[in-house]
């Protein structure tokens, strides 16, 4: 075993038996690579990633490769997802070396850690030569590969931010959608570019958010049909390898599915019909089955291979069928989930591209085909909790609750947030990961503190307890004074985290909401409900990289056109008040929380926090509620139907 034996992290655990002696992140792998003067090589990956498993077999399990590393290098092996900054900065590095970027990313780099040569996998042959030859010219031409690390770094740093423009207007927001619908957009199969396909979910919140239902409904209807979705358990796969969104890579993201469970939720709002319903309410179960931890919070990913095979656990065969369901049920259902032998061997992933015209025989054969599955070996989990992740979860499970009547999904974001609060903020501060109930040391970055402070405002609008509010605040605060750039923007780490050679900054969406954005959108939220022009003033600033990126780039700014269609509309800010225990408050409550309205923030009283509901109380002894923009409030209404037609209006 090596150094990586008493690591939290499930992916660097993984790699606690290879031959290659390795090193966890850290000043201690630096020290090394000086004292014995020699480069580092840095090998980032996940848990779930197909190709670092490849990788992993063919050349970090393999004793002769592990030999050349260990006398040439210190070996650093790093979780992207435990150290997201560490990832940015490198990858900005491969991608500017190579044009390109994914994982498993190697970077060779000087023991101080500036990269000299990037690349992503390389096959063991390939591999070892290279080792060969980095190490031949850190021996033979040290000035030239010290030189190289020395120009990258100052390119890298030279690199301006982009630009911000002024705070994005109706028009803007009226061009992005123009760029999204002329640049990418596929009508026939929705989503948008060609193959690879990735759930566009950011983008489809600000689609929905902005009324426009071809683009949003196409794509929403299409992944949901496709092998993107698990017909038979709920949840998506990372992304589609073909344009239609037949053939996953298995993956299973905790972000993917939070963001997508809260996107059909809100088609569901919008008029998405029973299919969104469904979709929303199997991917929620998913969640809860297969994804909570024994305390309470999420994991982060199911890998995609199981038995050594990608996709084996999903995969059926017209045999396979016919032996769980019988002769009848198994033609059927072939039919009806089109197994035509799309993979090797003749296996199919499981599509479902119309209703089933017998609804009652369709739930019995998925039930049986879930139970029969259900023995096959199971893709392994990555058990660790990221707390930016499982902010996103929070809101998702938060709503989707409330909206179903499903206060189970309600109770698990309380569980997570609590599980959040407890084990991850210490002294105010945010730490990233937990595994087991047992935090790591990793300090939590802005996205982090952003969707954690989002899935608690969620949560709080949903549940009326002011502690998750409180709690966003005091996070929030640490945003605006640990992570602001001077400029209106924000970095993706914290004045006092760790100096890496560059300090991380992206404006732009990636599989998960850019931590601007996210930022933005949980400071519009707090600043509705609490009046904090601090709150307001700071997410409106945030959003001025979106007027730059509108026009051409939408795609790469759906979060920040969401949050910037949000802010255009007020946001809408409703106080409902009156005793919890009275019915006529809940139904009050819940009217609010299914009104389709961009951005829509809750709160429920009586109370003075937050400010949202001071002096306001019921009127004529009957609950009550106050349908506000920027504190400014229309007459209370005391019926869900007077409700209704104040936020309709």
């Amino acid at each position: 075993m090596n150094r990586l034996v008493d690591e939290t992290s499930p992916y660097l655990l993984q790699h606690a038996g290879n031959p290659v002696d390795w090193w966890p992140w850290g000043p201690e792998a630096m020290r090394e690579a000086s004292r014995r003067d020699v480069p580092l090589l840095i090998s980032v990956g996940y848990s779930a990633c197909h190709w670092c498993h490849v990788m992993a077999h063919e050349s970090f399990e393999d004793d002769e490769t592990a030999r050349l590393m260990n006398a040439h290098f210190v070996n650093v092996k790093v979780d992207r997802e435990e150290r997201p900054d560490v990832d940015a900065v490198y990858m900005g590095a491969t991608q500017a070396m190579t044009q390109q970027g994914g994982w498993p990313m190697t970077v060779f780099a000087t023991p101080e850690g500036h990269p000299f040569y990037c690349g992503t996998y390389f096959p063991r042959p390939h591999f070892q030569r290279l080792l060969t030859e980095v190490h031949n010219v850190w021996t033979g031409d040290r000035e030239m590969v010290l030189r190289q690390g020395a120009k990258v770094v100052e390119a890298l740093n030279s690199q301006t931010t982009l630009p911000a423009g002024p705070v994005p207007t109706e028009e803007t927001l009226a061009a992005a959608v123009r760029n999204l619908r002329e640049q990418g957009f596929d009508p026939v199969h929705g989503g948008f570019g060609g193959a690879p396909k990735f759930p566009p979910s950011m983008v489809l919140e600000f689609l929905l958010r902005s009324g426009e239902r071809e683009m949003s409904g196409r794509t929403l209807e299409a992944m949901a049909r496709g092998g993107i979705y698990d017909q038979l358990g709920g949840g998506f796969a990372r992304y589609s390898v073909d344009a239609r969104w037949v053939v996953p890579h298995f993956e299973k993201m905790l972000y993917d599915n939070a963001l997508l469970l809260r996107v059909y939720t809100h088609w569901w709002k919008a008029g998405g019909g029973e299919l969104a319903r469904r979709v929303a309410l199997e991917t929620a179960a998913w969640m809860v089955r297969e994804m909570r931890t024994e305390q309470g919070g999420f994991a982060s990913a199911l890998d995609a291979d199981s038995e050594g095979v990608e996709g084996k656990f999903y995969v059926w065969t017209p045999e396979q069928l016919r032996e769980v369901l019988g002769e009848e049920d198994g033609r059927w259902a072939q039919e009806l989930f089109e197994v035509t032998g799309t993979f090797e061997h003749g296996t199919s992933v499981l599509q479902l591209p119309r209703d089933p015209d017998d609804p009652e025989r369709y739930a019995s054969v998925r039930e049986r085909l879930l139970a029969a599955r259900d023995h096959r070996v199971r893709p392994g989990r990555d058990d660790k909790v990221v707390a930016s992740w499982t902010g996103l979860a929070i809101a998702a499970l938060a709503e989707t609750g409330a909206v179903f009547e499903r206060p189970d999904l309600v109770a698990a974001a309380a569980g997570a947030a609590e599980l959040l609060e407890s084990t991850h903020v210490r002294s105010g501060r945010l730490l990233r990961t937990s595994k087991d109930g047992r935090a790591g040391t990793n300090a939590g970055v802005l996205d982090d503190y952003a969707n954690v402070a989002e899935g608690l405002i969620s949560l709080y609008g949903v549940t009326g307890e002011a502690r998750w509010l409180r709690l966003a605040g005091s996070l929030l605060d640490t945003v605006l004074d640990r992570f602001a750039d001077g400029s209106g923007g924000f970095y993706d780490t914290a004045d006092d985290a760790e100096r890496l050679f560059q300090r991380p900054q992206d404006p732009t969406d990636n599989a998960t909401p850019s931590g601007r954005y996210a930022a933005a959108g949980a400071l519009l939220s707090y600043g509705a409900l609490t009046g904090s022009t601090r709150h307001r003033e700071a997410a409106q600033a945030a959003l001025g990289t979106v007027s730059v990126l509108a026009k051409g780039h939408a795609r790469f700014a759906g979060w920040g056109l969401a949050v910037a269609r949000a802010a255009l509309d007020g946001p809408v800010e409703v106080a409902v008040v009156g005793p919890a225990d009275d019915p006529r408050t809940a139904a009050l409550h819940r009217q609010a929380l299914l009104a389709d309205v961009p951005g829509l923030v809750v709160a429920l009283g009586p109370g003075d926090f937050p400010e949202l509901l001071e002096g306001r109380g019921p009127v004529g002894g009957a609950p009550a509620a106050y349908v506000c923009r920027g504190f400014t409030c229309r007459m209370p209404v005391t019926t869900p139907e007077d409700l209704q037609a104040e936020l309709a209006g």
